[in-house]
């Protein structure tokens, strides 16, 4: 497949100002994108886009990724803004408290799952009516932990492999649109949210401070360029470091096989027009 080339295109990332989306920002805009960029502080982002360029190639916006309206229409402005939109990317996230479920809070479980899970939807729902015309490319950023399932970790496992699910399902119904859909999977990586997991006693025993082992942290340079590599390539699944990319595989090793002959020919076209109709009625 080509290299999908990042110059003149318009990119959308949430989260953008926090440690992973700052940093995919900025390599972006190296490769020339025109960056819309959205977060909840109108301030921060701002201040990112003033850093990045001019109006013309770098613009912040205000979102909330627990609104869909608020994904809405800083989306909607940005198509307008930039003339296009080439690549979503739903990098906002949170990091819960490290608990069993004996000791979870309800609110914690179900803003983990709404800002982590719910936010990829909302911000993919937004986002597809502009990458349809342009033939572009949806990207959530997921983790190991869709694959790997910690202890202390319940809400951020759940949301993480509920993510690599819903765009698997998503893919698949946008493939005769000629629309990509990838999700990212890093292992752990030094941002200001691991500075908060390491401030807890508990998170950081579960762990091991991330300083050695299965669990030690590898550089954001790694995590960055297996992403934009992957952004280029529109890839299905990118997994960084790559030499984890066995274990992020093997629990999806059948899932091209039922993608090709669970669903063969105009299935999934003709079910979307079914489900097109029942809504028009």
């Amino acid at each position: 497949m080509p290299k999908y080339e990042l110059a003149g295109r318009t990119v959308v990332i949430t989260g953008s100002t926090g440690g992973l989306g700052s940093a995919i920002a900025s390599a972006l805009r190296a490769r020339g994108a025109n960056l819309a960029l959205l977060d909840l502080n109108q301030d921060l982002v701002d201040n990112q886009a003033a850093e990045l360029g001019s109006e013309s190639v770098a613009r912040g916006w205000q979102v909330d990724v627990r609104s869909l309206d608020s994904l809405q229409s800083a989306i909607d402005a940005a198509a307008a803004h930039f003339g296009r939109i080439d690549v979503v990317i739903a990098n906002a996230g949170i990091a819960p408290p490290a608990v069993p479920l004996w000791d979870l809070a309800g609110n914690d479980f179900e803003r983990a799952i709404d800002i982590n899970l719910n936010g990829v939807w909302r911000t993919f729902r937004a986002g597809v009516p502009h990458v349809q015309k342009t033939k572009g490319y949806l990207l959530a950023i997921a983790s190991m932990a869709a694959f790997v399932h910690g202890p202390l970790n319940g809400p951020y496992c759940a949301a993480k492999a509920g993510v690599w699910a819903f765009a698997d399902s998503t893919r698949l119904e946008l493939r005769d649109s000629g629309v990509g859909v990838g999700t990212a999977h890093p292992t752990f990586f030094p941002t200001p949210m691991m500075e908060h997991v390491h401030a807890d006693p508990a998170a950081s025993a579960v762990w091991g401070g991330n300083e050695r082992g299965l669990w030690k942290m590898v550089p954001l340079k790694v995590v960055v360029d297996a992403i934009i590599d992957g952004i280029e390539k529109r890839s299905d699944l990118i997994v960084a470091p790559k030499s984890l990319a066995l274990t992020a595989r093997i629990p999806g090793i059948v899932r091209p096989l039922v993608d090709r002959f669970g669903f063969p020919g105009t299935t999934i076209r003709d079910a979307i027009a079914l489900a097109a109709a029942r809504v028009d009625r």
